[in-house]
């Protein structure tokens, strides 16, 4: 099975230089935990509300004045829509994550793959992710 046969798609995006509390509403609002930040037709990075909770929280940050590039993953782990669902999980395993941003055959932003949607493909490949990427306390 394919990422694209499982995959979110139309996913929202956001500019760097929004403004964290911005960020956090836009999250609230579409009811998900994190969004692709997108310069031109580059995925730049990505910032999830633990990003917000543990990093922007906790260093003290004005939501209202520091923008999302103080906070988000620039490194961002990606796979193909085209890939096997199995690949991907992989690729979360290996990096401890639950969501993937998924680009097109051209390097743009096709969606995301979470756990949630590799559940509907494999319940086991689901709970690998999972545990791999629980944190440890």
């Amino acid at each position: 099975m394919k990422v694209q046969e499982l995959m979110t798609i139309n996913v929202e995006s956001i500019k760097p230089d929004l403004y964290l509390r911005a960020a956090a509403r836009k999250m609230k609002a579409l009811g998900v935990g994190a969004l692709p930040i997108v310069e031109g037709d580059t995925v730049a990075g990505i910032i999830t509300d633990r990003d917000l909770a543990c990093f922007a929280i906790a260093m003290g940050l004005d939501l209202n004045s520091a923008t999302v590039n103080k906070v988000m993953t620039r490194e961002v782990v990606t796979c193909n829509a085209n890939q096997e669902i199995d690949e991907a999980a992989r690729i979360m395993i290996d990096n401890h994550i639950r969501r993937l941003v998924v680009l097109d055959d051209n390097n743009g932003l096709a969606g995301f793959f979470s756990v949630d949607d590799l559940v509907r493909g494999s319940r086991e490949l689901a709970g690998a992710v999972l545990e791999a990427a629980t944190p440890v306390h």
